[in-house]
């Protein structure tokens, strides 16, 4: 170790000596690992939330109106156990009138405005891993580096943000590995308040996002 430790300084001296180039070439390095992990996610009813037809003259003038809750359930199988998170895409990006990672848009009316928003809720007690008595949610903001510790609290998903499930209370350590996993998700729907929309003509709501499966 020594030795080398010198053949550096060495080196480093020579250089010094020599004129300043400016470097013609850069490197570039691509990585990734390939895994024979897979996972299917599946959404009850094909993930469709229909509200049916909503009356204007029923919406609040000045505040947004909350829809009344819907539910559905996700299925995620995988062919063996391994970690993963799991986060939603937006669609509509751009259209939610609150910004916040965990909502997302229902599109725009004939004049431009944002119709309202949604959030999509996880419930860890309305959650089944594989043969777990109990299962716990995870949370990192910050790309899988540090995890929230693990409760039973319901998480919203987010678009920039990792959820995962572990079978340790309080673990930061992150998910578990999971092989079936089965939960019943929550969805809220808030419209803008009516001053703000251009209802003169019926206005679809048109909400879309993508659920991904994060493999870690």
């Amino acid at each position: 170790m020594k030795t080398y430790l010198i053949a550096v300084a060495a080196f480093a001296c020579l250089v010094g000596a020599l004129p300043a180039q400016a470097a013609s070439t850069a490197e570039l390095t691509v990585g990734g690992l390939i895994t024979p992990m897979a996972c299917t996610p599946v959404l009850s009813g094909g993930g469709l939330i229909d509200f049916g037809k909503i009356s204007r003259k029923d919406l609040n003038q000045t505040t947004g109106t909350r829809l009344p809750l819907k539910s559905l359930t996700l299925t995620v199988s995988c062919n063996a156990p391994g970690r993963y998170t799991l986060r939603m895409a937006d669609n509509r990006d751009g259209t939610a009138h609150v910004n916040s990672e965990i909502y997302y848009g229902l599109g725009l009316d004939i004049a431009g405005n944002k119709i309202g928003v949604y959030s999509v809720k996880f419930d860890p007690k309305q959650t089944v891993v594989d043969d777990l008595p109990v299962v716990y949610g995870t949370e990192s903001t910050t790309g899988g580096v540090a995890w929230r510790p693990a409760n039973l609290n319901p998480i919203d998903i987010g678009s920039r943000s990792l959820l995962g499930f572990t079978d340790v209370a309080g673990s930061t350590s992150g998910p578990s590995a999971i092989q079936n996993l089965s939960s019943t998700l929550t969805l809220e729907t808030v419209i803008n308040a009516k001053q703000n929309l251009d209802l003169s003509v019926d206005t679809p709501m048109d909400g879309s996002a993508t659920l991904e499966v994060v493999y870690l």
